[in-house]
Formats: C-alpha cells, sequence, structure tokens
C-alpha cells in the first residue's frame, strides 16, 4: 500500500505530466533537498525549478528552429575564417549578429567569388540568430525555384510564399549560379516582391548587380528586383580569395615539403 508521501509524489508527478512541465518533473525531488541543504526560502527553490524549466524550453525551441531552418549546421561562425574578411565586411558581420536588422525587414546581400565563404557566412549569421530565438530558413535558389515553380503549377504558389513567410530571414544561396529560365525566375521575382518590407533576404551570389538582367531575363524585371533588394539591405562585399583555393595550395605545398 502507498504511503501517504507515495502517493502525493505519484499525486504530483501527474499534474506536473497534465501540466507539461517535464523538466520539473524529473528534477522537483533533487532541487527539494538541495533547498532543504541550502535552507533557501519557497520562493527561491520555486524559482530554480522554473529556471530549469525555461532553459529546457529554450534549447528544445532552438533545436527545432535549426531543425526546421535546413540550414548547414557544419557551417558555424565558430569554424569560419573571420580574419579573412574585409575590415567593413567584418564590422557589418558583428552588427547583424544582434538580429535587429530583421525587425527592420532589412535584406542582406553578399557578394563575391566562388569559394569566398558567402554560403559559410550566411549560414553561420543563421545559426546565431536562431540561437536568439529567430526564425530563420535556408535553400539554394536552384531549389527554391524549382519548389514555387511547382507550386504555380499546382495552384498553390501563393499558399507556398506565405508558407515562407514563417521565416523571419529567408537564406537564398547561389542566386544566379545556375541560369534559370523567364517562368522560374518570374515565380522568384513573385517572392521577393511578396517578402519586400515584410520579411528579410538574405541572398549570396556571384554576380555583381550589373549582371543581373542574365538572372531575370528582362531589364525591367531586374531593375525591379534589384530596386526591392536594395532598398532596406546590407551589403556585404567579400572581394577575397577562394578559400578552397589557399586550401588546396597549402595542402599541395604541404605535401611537396
Amino acid at each position: 500500500m502507498n504511503t501517504p508521501a507515495a502517493a502525493f509524489k505519484e499525486q504530483l508527478n501527474e499534474h506536473l505530466r497534465e501540466l507539461h512541465l517535464p523538466a520539473i518533473r524529473r528534477c522537483f525531488e533533487d532541487k527539494a533537498r538541495h533547498a532543504e541543504r541550502e535552507t533557501l526560502s519557497y520562493e527561491r527553490y520555486l524559482h530554480e525549478l522554473a529556471e530549469v524549466e525555461c532553459q529546457e524550453r529554450r534549447e528544445n525551441r532552438i533545436a527545432r528552429l535549426l531543425r526546421a531552418s535546413r540550414l548547414p549546421l557544419e557551417k558555424t561562425l565558430d569554424n569560419f575564417d573571420a580574419k579573412r574578411l574585409p575590415p567593413k565586411a567584418a564590422r557589418q558581420v558583428r552588427t547583424l549578429l544582434d538580429g535587429t536588422f530583421l525587425d527592420r525587414r532589412e535584406n542582406v546581400l553578399a557578394f563575391g567569388n566562388p569559394g569566398s565563404g558567402k554560403t559559410h557566412l550566411l549560414s553561420a549569421i543563421g545559426q546565431e540568430l536562431i540561437r536568439s530565438g529567430r526564425r530563420i530558413g535556408f535553400t539554394t535558389c536552384a531549389l527554391l525555384v524549382q519548389d514555387l515553380l511547382l507550386a504555380k503549377k499546382e495552384l498553390r504558389l501563393s499558399r507556398a510564399i506565405r508558407k515562407l513567410s514563417y521565416y523571419e530571414g529567408l537564406v537564398i544561396d547561389d542566386l544566379g549560379y545556375v541560369q534559370q529560365s523567364r517562368e522560374e525566375m518570374e515565380v522568384l521575382f513573385t517572392l521577393m516582391a511578396e517578402r519586400y518590407e515584410r520579411g528579410s533576404v538574405l541572398i549570396s551570389s556571384n554576380l555583381p548587380f550589373s549582371k543581373w538582367e542574365a538572372i531575370f531575363r528582362d531589364p525591367m524585371t531586374t531593375a525591379a528586383a534589384i530596386d526591392r533588394l536594395v532598398h532596406h539591405s546590407v551589403i556585404l562585399e567579400l572581394n577575397i580569395a577562394s578559400y578552397r583555393v589557399e586550401e588546396a595550395k597549402k595542402k599541395k605545398g604541404e605535401e611537396t615539403t
């Protein structure tokens, strides 16, 4: 037969389960013993329990946001060689990490040669923003336009764009890397027009604005796209040598010594 203490514990566990407080349910006994040893007040004991629950919920939310983002999680700020960045770009990155550009619906446009670290940098910024509670998504431009084109053919383009509005910042990688058809670029422009002053986009491209007509296939569409992106934006110019080429040269040098 259960003792009154055991029955109380079982009932408390049921209450905590019903209230969806798993962290408190796991640790309330240990915290109670700690509170007794340290002669903590009831308020302090409750505060410690609430702190554990909140911390676990924050960690779980960040884990969910990272999974939903589809960011390449191996590309972090810790393993990005920030010393390679031009001084102006380094200052801009530090400012972007506070996330306030998302509140202002500003865009981030990263330009540079292949291998200059554009994808890595935007992915790393995205992960840091998620860790501060922001909703960030990642896609390549090629995959995005195919998804949007399929949505258009199935008469659900508006719904697909509305779904992407969940993300405060949408990273679109390698704009212009693969040449797209006019129809594909039209759906991409539709997305950009819908997100204008409603949500931020973070774009990487190895093509300067002067060559974007090759992307959008039409002078007026090109001008309109650039106008919307640049109106509220931070432009990161990564005019640096290819990281992959430098690594290859370094490895080759080590092999010959």
